[in-house]
C-alpha cells in the first residue's frame, strides 16, 4: 500500500511517500512503521488523522479498519498554530 504522512512525521520517516506490504489493519502499520521508522508512534500520541483512501478512519474502523495492497493511507500529526 502507500503510506503518505505530512508534517513532522516526514522528518522521522525520511520520505513523504513510501511503500509498505503485509500490514492487514490501521494498527498493525502503525506499529510496522514504527519499527521502521523508531519513534513514529510516540510522535502520534498527541493526535493523528489517519486517512484510508480519503475516509478518517474514525468513520469506518478506527485501527481495526481492513487494509488492502491497492491502498493508500494518508497520516498527519496535529497540527499547530494559532
Amino acid at each position: 500500500m502507500k503510506v503518505k504522512v505530512f508534517a513532522t512525521l516526514i522528518d522521522i520517516a525520511g520520505k513523504r511517500v513510501f511503500e509498505v506490504n503485509g500490514p492487514q489493519t490501521v494498527g498493525e502499520l502503525l506499529d510496522e512503521l514504527d519499527g521502521l521508522f523508531p519513534g513514529f508512534k510516540k510522535e502520534l500520541e498527541r493526535g493523528f488523522i489517519i486517512l484510508v483512501n480519503g475516509k478518517n478512519i474514525e468513520h469506518l474502523n478506527g485501527l481495526d479498519t481492513p487494509l488492502g495492497e491497492e491502498d493508500t493511507v494518508s497520516i498527519f500529526p496535529p497540527a499547530g498554530g494559532g
